[in-house]
């Protein structure tokens, strides 16, 4: 299995504590964010990750290379600002395989990545989206799905939304649909792609109750510290 992360992102809300670091690479018990990423990524089978680098890049690049553990690691270099999903795009070039997991470099969910692709594939889809369910989704917005699970919709953020799930940040996506011409350029995997093409796209959510952590805030950066323990090797 094969994977793309997202490690090209500023840090805006984290500026004050990362030091002039990468998001991805924030430091959690004193390892990079990114270590813990590539190590669960290698415990569920992934072998071939492709960073979708930019901002601050070579910090990454120097400190990872072409290999981590047991996993070859190549760079979709971000000149400028892509997007989620013009940085996806560029990183699918690097995947050797006709679909690949994606992922956020700022959070942790740490999904059952082989039964998500096994449910990928059985249900022919162009896009698997991992999804947790919150007693309150205000902060993300919320996904709706039908009972087969295939995707029905996507709601903005709200305060006291209530229950329900947001997207995990996780994802499967055949590379031949993201290849079509309508994806070009900068643009956003969640607002160009997924909301704009729900409705005639095999898109379906994939529910975990597994872990959640996104370190986008300082006060969530802070819980990683406590929280990664359990995670480290």
């Amino acid at each position: 299995m094969e994977a793309i992360i997202l490690a090209g992102g500023f840090g805006t809300r984290l500026q004050q504590v990362l030091n002039d670091r990468p998001k991805s690479m924030a430091l959690v018990n004193g390892r990079p964010f990114l270590e813990y990423l590539l190590d669960y990524l290698i415990a569920n089978g992934v072998e071939h990750t492709v960073l979708s680098v930019g901002h601050m890049r070579d910090m990454i690049i120097d400190h990872f290379g072409s290999r981590y553990r047991d996993m070859h690691i190549d760079y979709a270099v971000e000149e400028e600002p892509m997007g989620t999903g013009g940085g996806i795009r560029l990183a699918l070039w690097k995947i050797d395989g006709m679909r690949s997991f994606a992922m956020n470099g700022d959070s942790m969910f740490r999904v059952d990545l082989p039964g998500m692709m096994e449910a990928h594939t059985k249900k022919k889809a162009a896009v698997t989206i991992a999804l947790r369910e919150l007693p309150d989704t205000g902060r993300y917005g919320r996904v709706t799905m039908s009972r087969n699970r295939r995707i029905e919709g996507f709601e903005e953020k709200q305060v006291g939304a209530g229950r329900g799930y947001i997207n995990g940040g996780i994802y499967i996506i055949e590379k031949m649909f993201l290849m079509e011409p309508e994806f070009r350029g900068r643009f956003s995997i969640e607002k160009g792609c997924f909301e704009q093409y729900f409705r005639t796209t095999r898109m379906f959510g994939f529910p975990s109750k597994s872990y959640f952590l996104d370190i986008g805030i300082p006060e969530t950066l802070n819980q990683a510290q406590d929280d990664f323990k359990q995670f480290n090797d």
